[in-house]
């Protein structure tokens, strides 16, 4: 990638925009109503263009498009598409609640309509949950700039990403809240769409004038083939020649990943959690003029999400045509470290060679099928070595030689094309496993390392250092989106956990009787402290045994919480005679019952596992009102002026959107893909 002058100046002038505008909204900040909730007077296009900067990050340009990348394909596209329906829904039937009660936060919602008990258990899950989204989304975007700037040239670590990241948005939502955050959010909102939109072109430009690309021959297997292309063939034409396999909607229910099984209910749980219930999503709508303006701003968002697959899945799903070959080399580093712990647990291998500073010429002549563990004095020599090889994984000395493994280690790869890419090393690691397996006291005792055959991950890092032209500007404008994604949503994280804390804890248990000015300046405080945790955690999640995918880690996390807090508010919204203690005993239930399926029974996929405890969390608050009844059911009474008349143009274009949505999926069906 080359970074010229224009790239510079409109990347700096971008990221100049967006902190002068945040900061200029510091001025109308004097009470927390205005600080956490911008007065109250967000209209519908700010409302829906903040909402989509708020989702979208490197959530979706790294982890999204990474997934896109791999054998899921299009299918990925069901966390924007279904999101459509659910935000329709969303507008018409929680938020007039919301509005009605005059809250400042959701957990606050739990405490007006069950106890203070059920929003405090909220309050702490939703505050240790946020902690793990900050760390992910700055670590997501932390790696997009370590990769981009290793195309130029230059070593940019994992922290000093994460710290940049972390002070462009802490500057404008310490200064100036939600309405800051909002006012940042309609150009770096509008600014990423257009670039991906960029992306997108150039990714179909470029695999027009490719002579061969790689394909994935079936979603099952996994198994990889790259293919030489006819000349004269058009870009859509070997596009879909390429990847039809990858554009179909409904995976098997088996996949590990997004089985068709959890578009039933699985999906609609975190969904439905994160758009009608998540504060950092909600906090805009919250904040909305009236009912009206709400509703208005969620359809158009709605509308947008519909827009997101296409300029993020689709280039993708180009990234591994184009790519593949760069994708398997990004995975050296991660490999190179399990693969350590597999030579020093089975130190008879038959496929793994373990060589102290091997020679270029023998890297370069290092026959495939058979790996090499190469031990280099340092990490610099590591990262200096011009020679990439697939199946040579270099590792430093002092790396290798830390490197302590369990007797009951097993490893695996979830990666369906590594038994493909390494069938031999796949097989010899599988006997292997059999044996650890049937020789360990128990199920639990077992540990597990984890081989990648790619970086999927990469894949937007790659279209945006490779496909885009020098010189003009672009790649300086798509960067500056791209960091704009993230800044947008890590200040939307940030302005969420600072309210959550100063209102459901401080000002609840701490001080009652805080000054306007207290809770501002308490806000302004946990946005400093936030960041720093945001900070110091994104180089932590860099560890590829955590997951391969950022974007499952944190869609797997929130399990812990989304069903139950789902389960809660539904259960009592409909049921207005469900006692108090059915949404504490709700809440706890998900936790306990989310972490036992993990650890018991692991394989079920965690989209299932969500649909699990949400309906047992359901069966558990049905018991208890049917035993436990309130004598007269809940009303909710309006807290404020807000005008709350529902939208009727909403409502029409909100149908509208839901049939455009049920029409995607028909397009994308394993009928009309086969055809």
């Amino acid at each position: 990638m080359i970074f010229g002058v224009w790239d510079i100046v409109v990347f700096v002038a971008f990221v100049a925009a967006v902190i002068t505008i945040g900061m200029s909204k510091s001025s109308k900040t004097g009470s927390s109503e205005d600080y956490f909730l911008a007065g109250r007077g967000l209209s519908w296009w700010l409302i829906g263009f903040s909402l989509i900067a708020a989702n979208i990050s490197t959530e979706q340009f790294v982890g999204m498009s990474g997934n896109a990348a791999s054998h899921v394909g299009l299918a990925i596209a069901s966390y924007e598409w279904m999101a459509a329906i659910t935000l329709v829904v969303i507008a018409f039937t929680f938020l007039p609640y919301f509005l009605r009660a005059g809250i400042y936060t959701m957990p606050e919602f739990l405490e007006y309509r069950y106890n203070g008990t059920a929003r405090t258990i909220m309050a702490v899950a939703t505050l240790f949950i946020y902690m793990l989204l900050l760390g992910s989304v700055t670590y997501s975007g932390a790696l997009t700039i370590r990769t981009i700037a290793g195309d130029m040239g230059y070593n940019v670590p994992l922290a000093i990403g994460a710290l940049v990241i972390g002070m462009i948005a802490m500057l404008y939502v310490a200064a100036g809240g939600l309405r800051a955050c909002a006012w940042a959010d309609l150009i770096q909102g509008s600014a990423l769409i257009v670039g991906g939109a960029v992306i997108l072109v150039f990714a179909f430009i470029k695999l027009g004038r490719t002579d061969e690309a790689a394909q994935i021959l079936d979603v099952q297997t996994g198994a990889v083939a790259v293919k030489s292309l006819a000349p004269g063939q058009g870009a859509l034409s070997r596009f879909y020649d390429l990847n039809h396999v990858r554009l179909n909607m409904f995976l098997p229910k088996t996949d590990n990943v997004l089985p068709w099984t959890a578009l039933m209910l699985g999906l609609w749980i975190p969904n439905f959690y994160y758009w009608g219930l998540n504060q950092y999503i909600t906090q805009r709508t919250l904040g909305s003029k009236s009912l009206a303006q709400g509703q208005k701003g969620i359809v158009f968002a709605a509308f947008l999400k519909l827009i997101i697959p296409f300029v993020i899945v689709i280039p993708g799903i180009i990234a591994f045509n184009l790519f593949s070959a760069d994708m398997q080399f990004e995975a050296i580093r991660d490999n190179a470290r399990v693969m350590a712990k597999y030579v020093k647990a089975n130190p008879n291998t038959n496929v793994v060679t373990v060589m102290e500073s091997p020679a270029e010429d023998t890297v370069a002549t290092w026959p495939s099928g058979k790996f090499m563990l190469a031990i280099y004095k340092d990490d610099a020599t590591v990262k200096a070595l011009k020679i990439r090889h697939p199946f040579v994984l270099p590792i430093e000395r002092e790396q290798f030689n830390s490197v302590q493994v369990s007797a009951n280690t097993v490893f695996i790869s979830e990666d369906k094309a590594w038994d493909n890419l390494y069938s031999q090393l796949a097989q010899e690691v599988e006997a292997y496993n059999e044996h650890v397996r049937a020789t360990a006291l128990s199920a639990t005792s077992i540990k597990t390392e984890k081989f990648i055959a790619y970086k999927y991950d990469t894949a937007m890092a790659q279209l945006l250092g490779k496909v885009l032209p020098s010189g003009v500007g672009l790649t300086g404008f798509v960067l500056a989106a791209l960091l704009g994604a993230v800044v947008s949503s890590l200040a939307a994280m940030l302005n969420a956990a600072s309210t959550i804390f100063s209102m459901d804890i401080y000002q609840k248990f701490l001080s009652p009787k805080a000054s306007q000015k207290t809770l501002v300046l308490l806000g302004r405080i946990c946005v400093v402290a936030f960041t720093f945790v945001a900070v110091w955690l994104a180089p932590q999640l860099g560890n590829p045994k955590i997951s391969n995918s950022i974007f499952t880690i944190i869609q797997e996390g929130q399990g812990f919480i989304s069903p139950g807090i789902l389960a809660v508010f539904i259960f009592g919204l409909v049921l207005r005679k469900a006692p108090p203690v059915a949404g504490v005993v709700g809440l706890l239930t998900n936790i306990v019952a989310y972490g036992g399926l993990k650890l018991l029974v692991p394989h079920v996929q965690f989209l299932n596992r969500m649909a699990i405890c949400f309906v047992l969390c359901l069966v558990v608050m049905g018991a208890i009102t049917v035993f436990k009844p309130l004598a007269q059911p809940v009303e909710f009474k309006q807290k404020g002026t807000l005008e709350l008349t529902s939208s009727k143009n909403a409502l029409y274009a909100g149908l509208l959107v839901i049939l455009l949505t049920l029409i995607l999926y028909l397009l994308f069906s394993p009928l009309i893909i086969a055809g």
